[in-house]
């Protein structure tokens, strides 16, 4: 310990006498071109911020209504229920993880486990290596970690970027039987709703016919129709708000954000001819 605490103290002199022979020291000359640099790019944005706003026209859908484009798009459709949401392509490597640790049990390892690991490596790093060796060929295991990080990264940018999304289309597969097993098959209203029920999430916490993911204690909705007796205004309702009915755990699918009026009551004419397989 001794000697490498030398070798530092050593090391450090060679760099102050380097730098008074042949540079300058990172304090303050770096640091404040850096400085310099960082305010001229948050001015830079903050102009560019105040013509987008200033020089298009209020409500113009044109893209070429101002210098840097329209304001805003379209007002989106509450009602839409094949819209998934996309991170942006900084975080499509996120993005795909997710896809790869996509189980209930795994999920938090994907999103916090390898991205906090992969974090803390970075940060060690500097307190890891201290040799003072630069050139590549000398590394290899530093440049093998490195082209592997890189790697790794592009991959799942990549995957992330091109990676088609389902719009529940897995659950929207199995309608068709759920609705020969359940007795609403020709129901158009009744299949609509299960439609809607595959593509919008519901089987993120509740299940049906064997299929979806309990979680947060959400009941099976198999036989719902049969074990409550709300009818299908009652289902509407309840999807739309149901902290009105006591439950603040599920969310709101009611309101100028939701499904929509004639979503909400196909998803409770689903429920209520939901009263378990035939």
């Amino acid at each position: 310990m001794n000697r490498r605490l030398e070798e530092r103290r050593a090391q450090h002199q060679q760099y102050k006498k380097d730098v008074a022979e042949h540079g300058k020291p990172f304090y303050p000359y770096a640091m404040f071109h850096d400085t310099v640099m960082s305010f001229l790019v948050v001015v830079i944005i903050v102009v560019l911020a105040f013509i987008w706003k200033f020089t298009a026209e209020e409500g113009a859908a044109d893209s070429d209504s101002g210098l840097l484009g329209k304001l805003y798009d379209d007002k989106a459709d509450p009602g839409t229920t094949n819209f998934v949401p996309r991170p942006d392509w900084y975080f499509y490597f996120l993005f795909y993880l997710l896809r790869i640790f996509k189980w209930p049990d795994s999920v938090i390892l994907g999103t916090v486990g390898v991205p906090t690991i992969a974090l803390l490596l970075l940060l060690a790093l500097p307190f890891l290596d201290l040799g003072r060796e630069r050139r590549p060929l000398r590394r290899p295991v530093a440049v093998v970690a490195a082209v592997l990080t890189v790697i790794s990264m592009g991959t799942l940018t990549y995957k992330g970027a091109v990676a088609k999304e389902s719009h529940g289309r897995e659950n929207v597969r199995n309608v068709p039987s759920w609705a020969a097993k359940e007795g609403f098959a020709g129901n158009k209203q009744a299949e609509k709703g299960a439609t809607i029920f595959a593509q919008v999430g519901c089987q993120n916490c509740h299940t049906y016919l064997g299929t979806g993911t309990p979680n947060l204690g959400a009941p099976d909705l198999s036989a719902i129709g049969k074990t409550s007796n709300r009818g299908v205004q009652g289902f509407a309702d309840y999807v739309a708000d149901p902290s009105k009915f006591g439950n603040t755990v599920m969310p709101k699918f009611g309101g100028s954000t939701g499904l929509g009026g004639e979503n909400l009551k196909a998803l409770g004419t689903f429920l209520d001819a939901s009263k378990g397989s035939k």
